[in-house]
This record gives C-alpha cells, sequence and structure tokens, in this order.
C-alpha cells in the first residue's frame, strides 16, 4: 500500500495550481514536489511522461498520472492508500465535533 500522494509541478503551470488547489480543498495529505528545483524528481517526471517533464505528475503507489483530474486522484487514492482517506474523514469529524462545541 502507498502511503503517499506525490504531486510534481512546477512554476506558473496553471494545471498544477488548479490540481493542487482541488487536493488541498479534500484535505488529502500530498507531498508537492517542484521539478524545477529538484532535478531527480524531473527525471522521475520524464520516465513517467515520455521523456517529457509533463506536470501535474502525480504518483500513488504504482499508479502513475500525467495531468489527471482530482476525481482520479481521488480514486488512485482509494485503491492504494485508503488510509490517506481515512485521516481525511477522521479530520473532517474532529473539525465537526469542535464546531459544535463552540456553539
Amino acid at each position: 500500500m502507498a502511503s503517499e500522494v506525490v504531486v510534481y509541478w512546477r512554476p506558473g503551470c496553471p494545471f498544477c495550481w488548479r490540481l493542487r488547489r482541488a487536493l488541498r480543498r479534500r484535505r488529502l495529505p500530498t507531498r508537492e514536489v517542484n521539478i524545477w528545483t529538484d532535478p531527480e524528481a524531473a527525471a522521475v517526471v520524464r520516465s513517467i511522461a515520455d521523456g517529457n517533464e509533463t506536470v501535474p505528475t502525480v504518483v500513488v503507489g504504482d499508479i502513475a498520472m500525467v495531468n489527471p483530474t482530482p476525481g482520479q486522484v481521488i480514486d488512485a487514492v482509494r485503491s492504494r492508500a485508503p488510509e490517506l482517506l481515512d485521516r481525511v474523514a477522521a479530520s473532517a469529524r474532529r473539525r465537526t465535533i469542535f464546531r459544535g462545541q463552540s456553539r
């Protein structure tokens, strides 16, 4: 099982920005790697994207996706790292309980 979602991105990429924002809104824990500052990460992306530095590229366990939708990432997490979604759900429950106590 995968224990993390790795999002490879680069500055100025609107597709990266949209995907990263969508995953943050879902409170999905990710590790974001800028391929312009990490040559090894750029090499990983090239190995996935047929020699191109196409981003966003996302890796969840043994699933690698180039320019995925947020839904595709969530589906991959469901199949390869469901414990991450459990953490998201637990966090949401804690926020709901906390909000309920303050009223």
